[in-house]
């Protein structure tokens, strides 16, 4: 049984509980002026009463969950994330690496009930918090792994439709797959009209160049948004051959995922288009390297 150790936030912004995996009798003092001068080691939850925020440090958060919506994506990351569904809409297999909060996985469980999804995390400790973040039990449409998710990626079967990535430490994106064996390994997995989504936040050094060598693999099917809300970006890279968005037929689209999922999909395709008309994704990977 995991233990859970709760003392008053010492944060002046971030107020509420804070939740910390350690035994009773620990003390308080010590934890206090770890988690301010940020030497604490292991991934922490805050809780205000509406949500639960995980995080590494105060500096970066990892994750939301609202607790009156918990299925529901609090991020707006996570959202735009979620906009692979425009070009793949019935996803059978989904891969995430890395899980923070479970918050994709939940909202793929709840909503996706045809698609069996593996989540891999690095940390055990992050997988410890699986019951505060209410994630549904490993059963037949769900298993989540403690590993390295490049490690994971070598042994995969092919065919997996939406590989998900958004995988941090403290330092910020997981070094281990910020190179292009990595994106080589993604593309050889991948469904024929399989895609790949990736939060990209954190220090811009930690996946400097990792665009640019998205678009080395994937023959230049990529396309890179912004999400000011959050101060991440998020990249989508494309398997098909001579992949075309039919950007008319996806506006019209976007409306009918928006009923049925609540999310946003017309704002999403229009920042999609923009960004590919203006050859956002080029421009970042030359910006970075």
């Amino acid at each position: 049984m995991t233990l859970r150790y709760e003392l008053p936030s010492p944060f002046e912004v971030e107020t509420g509980t804070v939740l910390l995996l350690e035994p009773a009798w620990v003390k308080a003092g010590e934890l206090r002026a770890q988690l301010l001068d940020e030497s604490y080691p292991k991934p922490f939850v805050i809780d205000d009463g509406k949500s639960r925020f995980l995080y590494f440090n105060v500096r970066l958060m990892q994750s939301e969950m609202s607790l009156k919506a918990p299925n529901d994506l609090a991020l707006r990351y996570t959202q735009k994330m979620m906009a692979f569904l425009l070009f793949h809409p019935r996803p059978k297999r989904i891969v995430l690496i890395g899980l923070g909060g479970g918050s994709l996985i939940k909202f793929c469980h709840h909503r996706l009930p045809g698609a069996h999804m593996t989540a891999i995390e690095l940390d055990p400790d992050v997988i410890a918090w699986r019951e505060t973040f209410m994630l549904p039990p490993d059963g037949p449409r769900l298993r989540i792994l403690q590993g390295d998710g490049a490690e994971y990626l070598e042994q995969a079967e092919k065919g997996i439709d939406a590989l998900l990535v958004d995988a941090f430490d403290k330092t910020g994106f997981a070094p281990s797959l910020a190179n292009r064996e990595f994106f080589e390994n993604a593309y050889a997995k991948l469904a024929g009209n399989g895609v790949l989504v990736i939060n990209l936040a954190g220090e811009k050094e930690s996946y400097a160049g990792l665009i640019g060598e998205a678009m080395h693999v994937f023959d230049d099917q990529v396309i890179v948004i912004s999400v000011p809300d959050d101060g991440n970006h998020v990249l989508y890279a494309f398997k098909e051959r001579y992949f075309e968005p039919r950007w008319r037929w996806l506006h019209n689209y976007a409306k009918e995922l928006r009923a049925n999922y609540a999310l946003d999909f017309p704002a999403f395709v229009q920042k999609m288009e923009r960004s590919t008309k203006l050859g956002l994704a080029r421009r970042e990977a030359i910006r970075r390297r």
